[in-house]
């Protein structure tokens, strides 16, 4: 509560006056815009939400006692999206003024729970029957990495996911594979199906000479322990390339 001019004088002469205190009514600017914006949320939805409102909501639980609205801009102008703000490496994101670990792990954290929530949507399910849940999930764990990743989709017998798993990391144009690793690892998951992904961290999807090589000898690998390559998925920024589409397999 606020203290009265009564109050002053019954503190006796010569003491100074202590500013007002807050009411709950009238809480610091930074907090009632958080409960606005949570409000705003709850109401109205994400969709209502530009994507620096976003981050603002995820920095709320790692920076409690200051105004987030700046780093979120910061972050949006900085990587361009939310999305982006999401893949950034936590390098990339201390960079940020304000962005410390606590910041960097919350925002790390929403990265991991929408690619769980995708790769949950094409689990259990045949995945030939959910390609655009198989490529929205590719997309999202691999569009925006600065390097190339080679990832492995294990497939049981109704073509139903067994593994998913990044096979090999390499540089920003090239990922060694090894297509007799890939094969072990089919044997030891009893996995009678494959579908390859990897990105090109250019953005063009289209294939190299040494993908379409590696492909084929991945293939005939495949064949002759009776297991089927479906396709290879180069995954490009906001494109895809089907080998199968495309006629490479």
């Amino acid at each position: 509560m606020r203290r009265s001019k009564q109050q002053f004088e019954e503190a006796g002469p010569g003491l100074i006056p202590l500013p007002p205190l807050l009411s709950p009514e009238e809480p610091p600017g930074h907090l009632g815009h958080r409960e606005r914006l949570r409000a705003k949320l709850l109401n109205a939805g994400a969709d209502a939400l530009a994507d620096y409102e976003l981050l603002e909501l995820l920095l709320f639980f790692a920076i409690l006692r200051q105004d987030t609205k700046p780093i979120a801009r910061a972050l949006v102008e900085r990587f361009g999206s939310f999305a982006n703000v999401l893949a950034a490496s936590p390098a990339e994101l201390r960079e940020v003024k304000g962005v410390g670990d606590s910041a960097v792990a919350i925002i790390k954290a929403s990265q991991a729970a929408a690619l769980r929530l995708l790769r949950a949507e094409i689990r259990d399910r045949p995945v030939l029957n959910n390609w655009d849940r198989l490529t929205a999930y590719l997309t999202a764990a691999m569009a925006r990495e600065p390097i190339e990743q080679f990832r492995v989709l294990y497939l049981d017998t109704k073509n139903r996911l067994i593994a998913d798993e990044a096979q090999a990391r390499g540089t920003v144009n090239h990922t060694p594979v090894y297509p007799r690793e890939v094969m072990k690892r089919c044997l030891e998951l009893g996995a009678t199906a494959l579908i390859l992904a990897h990105n090109h961290p250019s953005g063009d999807p289209t294939p190299s000479r040494a993908d379409i090589e590696m492909t084929a000898e991945i293939k005939s690998a495949a064949q002759a322990l009776g297991i089927v390559l479906h396709d290879h998925l180069i995954i490009g920024n906001g494109r895809q390339l089907s080998f199968r589409r495309e006629g490479f397999l």
